[in-house]
């Protein structure tokens, strides 16, 4: 049986659904198969809370377990059978025929009978059912967390996931993907009776080094020289879609903005914004002789004091 899914990422019964989701993507990121090649004992834990994620992560599993319901394994929990013939959590999905000394069952089939009882309220077989007698339910949805780059979310692509039951996925990240998302795989979850569950990727994007992102807005500082500045000139500039071309207006002082319509994120409707280049006016690393004696004289005879904000 797994670990109490608590335990596992670490949070109190009591912890919020956003306490919840940070914990998992924490321990994600700390123990992704890619990022800990080679290591076994990585990987497992890895399954451990992803399997802890998808109870706690859906509402309703998560009251299923706090009640007793069902089991850190998302088997359900039916009172009278835990410690039966059938063992904890239910059967291996085999047909069990009580023999002639079992009072009340002769000839009878326990499928039959529990199929009964449960067939028609998602029991034995049903998601996340682990009685194994073969219920007409699908199988359980599997959940996992996946951080994709600002670029990935805007422009869309591939990428390969691994899941808790060992299975390596291919995951097609729609364009203009947003965080927190969660794309639906049909039929790659867990297996069942009336056919698999689903697969729940939840997209988490990675803080980007030069992007910081407002809404749709992306706003990234551009570095100028002081000639640049102070005569105007062309600089080159990186957005999400490559470099471009801009114009530095003549006299720019640190703090200006260019805006670069439509090079922004993607917003729900598909709508990209724009990206606003803040500039810094910026020296260079090495003492410059001929800049120093300009910035004398200049500061000689033509004084000049910047303007307090």
């Amino acid at each position: 049986m797994a670990r109490d899914p608590y335990l596992e990422l670490g949070v109190p019964r009591t912890a919020s659904s956003d306490d919840i989701r940070k914990a998992f993507r924490k321990l994600a990121k700390q123990f992704h198969p890619d990022a800990n090649q080679n290591d076994p004992k990585a990987e497992e834990k890895f399954k451990r809370v992803s399997s802890a994620f998808d109870i706690l992560g859906d509402d309703d599993k998560r009251k299923k377990f706090d009640r007793g319901e069902i089991d850190a394994d998302g088997r359900e929990q039916h009172p009278g059978f835990g410690g039966g013939p059938f063992g904890p959590g239910g059967a291996s999905g085999g047909r069990y025929r009580p023999g002639p000394g079992s009072p009340g069952f002769e000839g009878m089939d326990i499928n039959d009978i529990l199929g009964d009882v449960f067939g028609q309220r998602g029991g034995p077989g049903a998601r996340g059912g682990g009685f194994g007698f073969g219920g007409n339910g699908r199988g359980q949805d599997l959940r996992a967390h996946l951080d994709i780059d600002l670029e990935e979310a805007i422009r869309g692509g591939k990428k390969r996931l691994a899941f808790s039951d060992g299975r390596t996925l291919e995951v097609i990240i729609p364009k203009g993907a947003q965080d927190g998302q969660t794309l639906r795989l049909k039929g790659q979850g867990a297996g069942g009776r009336a056919g698999p569950g689903d697969a729940l990727i939840e997209i988490g994007i990675k803080p980007h080094p030069l992007y910081r992102r407002d809404g749709d807005v992306l706003h990234m500082d551009l570095p100028v020289s002081a000639p640049d500045a102070i005569l105007g000139g062309k600089v080159d500039a990186p957005t999400p879609d490559g470099p471009v071309t801009l114009t530095v207006p003549k006299g720019s002082n640190s703090g200006s903005q260019l805006r670069l319509k439509g090079r922004g994120f993607v917003n729900a409707k598909g709508t990209r914004g724009d990206l606003l280049a803040r500039l810094i006016v910026t020296l260079p690393d090495a003492p410059d002789p001929v800049l120093e004696k300009f910035a004398e004289t200049w500061r000689k005879e033509r004084p000049y004091s910047p303007k307090r904000r």
